[in-house]
């Protein structure tokens, strides 16, 4: 029998896409890629394989849930299996530099940054984007995580120096120019197969953890999923939303075989934009869906339903 198959290694986030898959009726069947094994002689299962691996795994303690998962995809693709955000899509989740490197191909601005492997090395390279002030940032992360704003290179010597540094799990940090935007939002803009879905306004006054997802606020105290800021929601769909952006946007996950993903843009106080993140493993955010009568999750499912119709018609009715 042909399923869905889900590849992951975070429940709490797979069970939003799960309730919606038995809504429509739709077989499925979960893999957690934190453990496992797999018989390389063997074909695998005939449906549809969509991955949702995430790039701040080693944060749950799912260290090299990344790295099985690219064997896993590997697999699969070799016996020619309709896969849902494949192994280029993960490169690109694992590396911010990859997702900048992709973008500006595709004719997309993002923030000037200079990539470094070593504490001696960060210093020299903010010094040398020469930028005041200026962010780091893990080049494989989630949630914002391991972004710090700088006002002097002091300032980042004591923190590289320091206790309190960070280091990133691949080793890589970004040093970046920071967007000085003249209101505290990002804009992301949710895909599902390829093509626009919607764009949410999401506050950043709290800081830069930005996970729509209802579980971060599980996950993470300071995730402002959910919470009220000042101004109101802190995730806001914009349905009158329809920016020039999108059409790059698209051409990048089409040249990049993603069909599922959420990017990030700031405007600077000149009106430029910048992106400056590919998100391959999105999620949404159930309170601004419900205001806006959207639903991510259901259009994803009914998406994976389509795909399993053309992979077994009689199954995917």
């Amino acid at each position: 029998m042909s399923k869905i198959y889900i590849l992951h290694e975070n429940e709490e986030w797979t069970a939003h896409l799960t309730k919606r898959l038995e809504e429509l009726h739709l077989p499925y069947e979960c893999w957690h890629l934190d453990h496992g094994s797999i018989d390389l002689t063997k074909e695998p299962p005939q449906g549809v394989f969509y991955n949702r691996m995430s790039a701040s795994s080693h944060t749950r303690n799912h260290r090299f849930a990344p790295e099985f998962t690219k064997a896993v995809l590997s697999w699969l693709e070799r016996h020619g299996r309709t896969v849902v955000n494949g192994s280029r899509a993960l490169s690109l989740e694992l590396s911010k530099v990859e997702q900048y490197m992709s973008l500006n191909q595709n004719g997309v601005t993002t923030p000037k940054t200079l990539v470094a492997l070593g504490k001696d090395d960060i210093v020299s390279a903010a010094k040398q984007l020469n930028l005041s002030p200026f962010i780091t940032k893990h080049n494989r992360a989630g949630k914002g995580q391991g972004v710090q704003l700088f006002h002097s290179i002091q300032a980042l010597e004591e923190y590289v120096y320091g206790a309190n540094f960070e280091e990133p799990v691949d080793g890589i940090t970004l040093v970046q120019q920071y967007i000085d935007a003249p209101k505290p939002y990002i804009i992301r803009h949710e895909f599902v197969g390829g093509k626009f879905l919607y764009a949410v306004k999401v506050d950043t006054s709290e800081g830069f953890e930005l996970c729509p997802a209802d579980a971060c606020s599980i996950e993470d105290q300071y995730c402002p999923t959910g919470a009220e800021s000042e101004g109101g929601a802190k995730f806001e769909i914009l349905t009158e939303y329809r920016d020039p952006i999108i059409e790059y946007y698209e051409q990048l996950l089409y040249a990049n075989s993603i069909e599922v993903a959420g990017i990030e843009a700031i405007h600077d106080q000149h009106g430029q934009v910048y992106t400056y993140d590919v998100n391959t493993n999105t999620n949404y955010n159930t309170d601004a869906e419900q205001e806006a009568n959207i639903h991510g999750m259901l259009e994803l499912a009914r998406y994976l339903g389509n795909q399993l119709y053309k992979v077994s018609p009689h199954q995917a009715s």
